[in-house]
């Protein structure tokens, strides 16, 4: 019987379209091995965010057809480049967009039943629908686990070509995210992780109204679920139910993923972002909810920024003292508005401003963590080694992009707990302590 291997590139939604495609395969009955080169067919799932992101899933593609796999290439370079890829990359057997993982099974078996001839299954207009019948086959089993909760994107920002490659906004109804939960929680997940697009526009298609402050609410009311986790938000759609949700729902953690890109008005506006008094906001966000952390994440390099509005990011960098902060160097795309943009910034500069900008956070960072010595803070248990090192994570940080939490325990821990940890000592991004 042939087996299929799965390899995974991109962010966390990524993740959940290559877990959704498993559990499809596993529904039809198809063999799924974890080694790849056991397989006979390999999907490779790709990202085409940025150009580095290309290229990391075009190496894996060459790795496997080198190996003399039978590559099917899915998701965003598909997508976003299907008639350049096939035409540099011949020996692909086939290719499906972002939104038709679910003709998956029916290509590996035309492909197991010897068809020769490629085979392309990419919608013009994608529109995400999410297959609520499927139950994931999860890559990763841990102490937490990502619920999509939307797809699409009605906003177009400068730089970004994500509404042409997942489509329009696409909800997920509350009763299949809740059943989605409950199930994860039955398996042993402690903590949920809420990802879109964009998070805040949640239920605007199927409600008429964001409704993402009701969701938490509902989730919040699962036993079997300890965190809830909300990442990819946007600025604007913040408002004061969606603050009093998070304040007042004792299971949302206290953290919040609001990338706002840039500080300078004129770049923001170029970008398509919200012009809007972020500080304000910040200090909103911070004066209503206790112990709030804040991830952000800023652009460098975007065409037309100038010294001045460089200086402005940091000194808003600097005043904010950000909890966490990412850096990404602009990544010139086509099809976006920001590609066609005059003023474009040379690389060697784009890479300075990216280094000096994670310096400055390297210390606010630092000075942070220092402040939690000697204090107590809940921790998720995330692995424990043969010889009692423990790796946890506190609230504060989100899987695999923020810190962690190295601690000493003299009682016997299980990966999913949650527990109070004294931290004893820190560094610029992680902390370590023992169990109280």
């Amino acid at each position: 019987m042939t087996k299929v291997a799965l390899i995974n590139h991109g962010c966390a939604k990524n993740l959940v379209d290559s877990e959704l495609m498993l559990g499809i395969l596993s529904d039809a009955g198809i063999e799924i091995t974890l080694d790849d080169s056991a397989a006979d067919i390999v999907i490779i799932n790709t990202c085409s965010f940025i150009q580095d992101a290309e290229k990391e899933s075009v190496q894996s593609i060459l790795e496997m057809i080198n190996q003399g796999k039978k590559v099917i290439i899915t998701g965003c370079l598909p997508q976003k480049h299907k008639e350049e890829l096939k035409k540099a990359i011949p020996e692909i057997v086939a290719m499906l967009g972002t939104t038709d993982i679910h003709k998956i099974v029916e290509v590996v078996k035309k492909l197991d039943d010897g068809l020769t001839d490629y085979i392309e299954e990419i919608a013009d207009k994608p529109l995400y629908i999410y297959p609520e019948s499927v139950h994931r086959q999860q890559i990763t089993i841990g102490s937490s686990s990502y619920i999509k909760i939307a797809d699409g994107c009605n906003y177009h920002c400068g730089y970004c070509i994500i509404p042409t490659l997942r489509g329009a906004y696409s909800s997920r109804t509350i009763e299949n995210i809740l059943q989605e939960a409950r199930e994860l929680g039955d398996k042993g997940v402690s903590e949920i992780v809420l990802i879109a697009q964009d998070t805040t526009s949640y239920g605007i298609d199927l409600y008429k109204k964001p409704s993402l402050a009701k969701l938490l609410t509902e989730l919040n009311k699962i036993e079997s679920i300890d965190w809830i986790r909300v990442m990819y938000t946007y600025p604007s759609m913040i408002d004061d139910e969606l603050i009093e949700a998070f304040r007042t729902c004792e299971k949302v953690v206290k953290y919040i993923d609001m990338p706002l890109q840039h500080a300078s008005k004129k770049i923001l506006k170029s970008m398509r972002r919200p012009v809007m008094d972020y500080c304000s906001l910040i200090r909103k966000l911070r004066d209503n909810i206790d112990g709030i952390a804040i991830r952000t994440a800023f652009i460098v390099g975007y065409p037309g920024e100038t010294e001045e509005d460089f200086e402005l990011l940091k000194e808003f960098v600097q005043d904010m003292k950000f909890d966490k902060l990412g850096v990404f160097e602009f990544s010139k795309e086509k099809n976006t508005v920001a590609y066609e943009l005059s003023g474009q910034v040379p690389a060697r500069i784009k890479h300075s401003r990216k280094k000096e900008l994670l310096s400055i956070q390297q210390s606010i960072s630092a000075e942070i963590n220092n402040s939690f010595v000697s204090k107590s803070i809940p921790c998720i248990i995330e692995a424990v080694s043969d010889d009692c090192g423990v790796v946890a994570r506190s609230y504060r940080d989100a899987p695999e992009i923020d810190g962690l939490v190295y601690i000493e325990s003299e009682k016997q821990l299980v990966p999913g707990d949650i527990e109070s940890v004294r931290i004893l000592s820190a560094d610029e991004y992680d902390l370590y302590g023992v169990v109280e």
